[in-house]
Parts: structure tokens; sequence; C-alpha cells
């Protein structure tokens, strides 16, 4: 079954600007003398006590050592006491070395060691100027312009050289600590040299098929809306039947593209927390709140899909996976083959594949680049070595826990539960398991827990609409319910809504973000139609919201814990002076 992505780019931010090159010399390797369990060093930096940055020659292709050679770059940081080797690759396929410092800071009592991936960043980059994703032309033109060579970087070559640095360093094993495409590299590496693997840690699950090749993910998942449903027991039909009715009566605001947008958010906490709600709304004719979160996702920055940077990306994606066209056949026979796929399989249902924009990914990109080589990441059939492996899967990510756990019946599964994607470097039980895993890998902890938010059922539209609360005062209540939308917009893991300064309220009125007084602004915000709501939060370092509010004319304050999965919710404040505590069902 096809499995594409719609949000390569994503990834893209803040990872492609590349540091400048650094230059190591070799020193003669070591006496006979030294220990036989480890390879005799020929690099400088094998001698190094801090970080050590260098180069390593090697073939373009390890079949034939006489091909061309070719420079790898790779970091080196060894921490003084440390008695094993993390050997990382946080993903992309993308420049790894710029992810240094975050690397180094979650794995941070091991020896780390970072290969830049041929083709990539300081690695021999493969670079094509005119390079367009959204012109099959400039990919046509690319792979022109990389010839024939452009085979030899795929990641069966790759983690030949990154055990060809292991080798020059002198490190007899290594732990590999894969995360996204890191994981496609760490499976390879673990097939391929299973003498130099201690151990695997996978975060975000890339699987291979049983042929060794790589399985893109379709990121746009209408199933994984269960994990949020409250409003409605059946939330896919639930969005089968809000794309007929925006097929059928097209909204201005809401394209069927924009609406597809909104499916890889889901793990964002304003999303997560409000898309199903919204659906069932908009279908019973309310239609603010999935306009509020289209605006929204429009607004949220992107990363272009056009530089030179993208041949390397290439080059790893189309060779490293199948696709479903031959990978001997020309260009124009793999579109044809990829279009009958498309009609008869449907793999984005609801939506078709013109109303996702017209692409759907990888798969698309790929059909103009030559494939010609037998290249699986892993070697068909191959077994994984028999050492303590372990992954870590996001109930929102690309490859749920569950289709995780088929794929490594005897390795840990961590499900991270509310994660998404890439957790270990984002959430800290996720880090935390990691490096108990690098720390003793014989047990480590089955589950971790992310949640920042508790899902909405329903969007109420007056103040009658709002849930009980003991009694308390319907303009208490109201504050409270507007107040709490304000600041899941300014939720951590909340991407998409952090660049946003201001926005109008659901109903009316305008919220105004000042992140850097870490306060937000209502004036005349109406969450329910009947009650305006302005005046400040402030948000504390400790997750606490405090708010000073003017709610239907009656001076409310509100104090609760922000960023936490609760329901009801403690809050404690005062209304016209008198205070109160009391618990308000989300």
């Amino acid at each position: 079954m096809l499995r594409t992505t719609v949000t390569a780019a994503a990834v893209l931010a803040g990872l492609l600007a590349v540091p400048p090159p650094s230059s190591a010399s070799s020193v003669p390797p070591p006496p006979p003398s030294a220990s036989p369990a480890i390879p005799p060093s020929t690099h400088a930096c094998a001698a190094a006590t801090q970080r050590c940055e260098g180069r390593i020659s090697v073939p373009l292709d390890w079949d034939d050592p006489g091909s061309e050679r070719i420079d790898v770059a790779f970091a080196w940081v060894p921490r003084k006491g440390a008695t094993s080797t993390v050997l990382a690759n946080p993903g992309g396929p993308l420049p790894a070395l710029p992810m240094l410092p975050m690397l180094e800071r979650t794995v941070d009592r091991q020896n780390l060691l970072v290969v830049e991936p041929r083709g990539l960043g300081e690695s021999s980059p493969l670079s094509c100027p005119d390079l367009d994703l959204n012109r099959p032309e400039t990919i046509a033109s690319c792979a022109g312009q990389v010839g024939a060579r452009g085979r030899f970087f795929t990641t069966d070559q790759a983690v030949a050289d990154m055990d060809a640095v292991r080798k020059a360093l002198g490190v007899p094993e290594v732990t590999f600590y894969g995360i996204s495409y890191g994981t496609v590299f760490a499976q390879a590496y673990a097939a391929r040299f299973p003498e130099s693997t201690a151990g695997v840690f996978l975060d975000s699950l890339v699987p291979v098929r049983k042929d060794g090749y790589a399985i893109e993910p379709i990121r746009s998942r209408t199933d994984l809306l269960g994990l949020t449903c409250r409003s409605s027991r059946d939330c896919e039909a639930t969005w089968s039947a809000l794309v007929r009715r925006l097929r059928d009566r097209p909204d201005a605001e809401i394209s069927l593209k924009t609406l597809w947008s909104l499916l890889p958010r889901l793990s964002e906490p304003v999303f997560g927390r409000e898309l199903n709600a919204a659906a069932t709304a908009y279908l019973r004719g309310d239609p603010l709140l999935l306009r509020r979160l289209a605006a929204a996702a429009a607004k949220a920055p992107t990363q272009p899909l056009r530089g030179p940077q993208f041949a390397g990306m290439l080059a790893y994606k189309c060779g490293d996976a199948k696709f479903p066209f031959d990978r001997d056949a020309p260009a124009a026979e793999r579109r044809r083959q990829l279009d009958r796929f498309y009609a008869v399989k449907r793999p984005l249902r609801p939506f078709t594949v013109a109303e996702a924009g017209g692409v759907t990914g990888w798969a698309d990109w790929c059909v103009h680049w030559p494939t010609p080589r037998k290249n699986p990441p892993v070697p068909p059939r191959a077994d994984h070595p028999d050492v303590p492996t372990a992954t870590a899967a996001g109930d929102y990510d690309t490859h749920t826990p569950a289709e995780v756990a088929r794929r490594f019946p005897h390795g840990s599964l961590l499900r991270v539960v509310g994660g998404g994607h890439s957790t270990t470097l984002s959430v800290p039980c996720a880090r935390e398991a990691l490096r108990a895993f690098l720390a003793d890998p014989g047990e480590p902890p089955r589950s971790c827990d992310a949640r920042t938010y508790r899902p909405i059922a329903s969007f109420p539209r007056t103040a009658e609409d709002l849930p009980e609360a003991g009694g308390l005062d319907r303009r208490v209540v109201a504050a409270f319910a507007t107040a709490a939308d304000a600041v899941v917009r300014r939720n951590p893991g909340s991407g998409s809504y952090r660049p946003l300064k201001e926005e109008p309220g659901l109903r009316g009125g305008k919220l105004v973000f000042d992140d850097g007084a870490a306060v937000i602004r209502l004036e005349d915000v109406r969450f329910v139609n009947d009650v305006a709501v302005s005046g400040q939060i402030s948000l504390g370092r400790d997750g606490t919201a405090t708010a000073r509010l003017t709610a239907g004319g009656a001076e409310v304050t509100l104090s609760w814990p922000a960023f936490r999965p609760l329901d009801p919710v403690p809050v404690s404040g005062s209304l016209g002076g008198q205070p109160f505590t009391a618990r308000i069902p989300v």
C-alpha cells in the first residue's frame, strides 16, 4: 500500500543552515599492541577530549573500492568517563550536523557520534540551484545534472560511510539512535553491521518492507481523528460528511485542500483539542470554529519546497523507497501507473488527490527521479541483530504504537500518549526514556504521557449552553471558557498558533498575544454570543494562568493550572470581590 507524505517541508524549518566546514588531519594508527577489540584509529579526532569535527574520504560505490572518492563529514563528542558511544541521526534526510547542539543536550552522558549523510550538508552535497518540487521539469533536470553518480547517494551506501567513521575513530561498537528518517539509517546499519551494533533506539519509525525498501507514510490520516473524538462516535464518518458538504456547497474560507492540510496538525494542542468538535459544529450550521482553525493554518509559516538542497533528499527518498510504479520504467509510464493506483485504491479517502492539491508527496516527485540501481536500505528479509531495541511511538505519529509493535515484536515499545513526531526531541518523558535505555537497556519504560489538553466535546453558542459547575455564576463559567480558549493558543506545542500575534475572538472581539510579557489581552472577546470578556491573562513559568477580567459587566479573577489534561479543571478566583473555588468541566 502506498504511503506518501504532504508535509516533508515541515521538518525543514531551522535545519537547512549548514555550519562552516571544519578540518582535521589524520594521525598514524596506534601500535599493534592496542587492544584487539578496538579498531585501530586512523583519524586525529580519535585522540580528542572535546568536540572534534572532521572528514574522511570514502568510495562513491562501496562495492567498487576504486570508484570516485567523496568526502564525508562528522562530529565526535567524547564524554569523560563514558563507556559507550551513541551514533545518532536526526532524520529528514537532512544535514545532521546543524542538529548537533540539540543531540548533545539529549544524549548527555555517552560519547556522541554524528555523521553527515553523503549528499547532504558538508558531505559532498548534491545541489541543483533551480530545483522546485512544485515543478516536475526541474526534478527531471536535476536528475540529469546529478547523473549516474546519484544512484549511490542512498542509505545502503551512507551507513557504510558511518561505519567507516566508527572504525577511523577506533570505536568498537555503537548504539544507533535514529529519529524519523534516521530510523531507516538505524535499521540499515544494524542489519548490515550487526557486529558493531550494541543497541538500537528508534524514535518515530519509518519501517521497511520485507524486500528491504522503506515505506513512505501518509501524514494526513482521518483514522487518527478517533484519538480526540468526544463529540461523535464515528469521526471518520463525520469527516466524510464534511468533505461531501464542501464539495456540494463550497466555502470560500475553507477549501478542500485547506481541510486536508488540517489533518497533519492533530498532534498540535489547538487542533487536537478542537478539530472534531469544529467539524461537527460546521455540519450543524456553526461554521466559525472550523473557519478559525483554517485561517490559523493558512497563516502558519511553511518551508518552501524549492532549493538546491532538495537534490540530496530526492536521492534518498526516491532511491530508498518503493512506490506504486516500476522503478525501471520511464517517467511517463511511472506517471500512468501512479495515476491508475490513485484511481483504484484512493489512498487519501475521503479526499481525492485533486482535492488534496494534486500532489501527495514523494511518490509524485519521485516519478521524475531515476532509480535504476537495486539498493534496498536493509538487505531483503534480513534479521535484526539480537541486541536491545526500543521504539518510541507517538499516538499521532505516522506509524502508531500498534503498528510499531507488530514490526518489532521482540523490542521494547514506548507509547508516547498524545505525542506526535520526533518525541525524544520535544517530550521530556520520552527524552528521559531514551536516556534510561542508553544507560541500561534492560527494561525501559513502556509509556509516557505527553498530553497537555483535553479535547472539547462541543462548542457552546450561549452562556446557557456552557456546562454546569456546581451552581457557579454563568458569567464566571463564560469568563473561564473564554480565557481557556485563549490560553490554549499559547500552548508550547501549538506550532501553528505561536507565530500569530493577534486573532479575532471566536464570535467577536480580538485576542492580542504578547509573548515577551507572557500575557494575552482580551478586547470584548465573545467565546459565547451573549457574554463579552475583556482584560488580561498572565502565564506563569510554572504553568499557572491568572486572569483579571470583566465578563458581562462583572469583575472576575481566575487562577488555574494551564497546559494540563484536566477535566474538570480546578479554578479559584473571585466574582465581584467574593472569592470562590470550583471545578469547571472542559
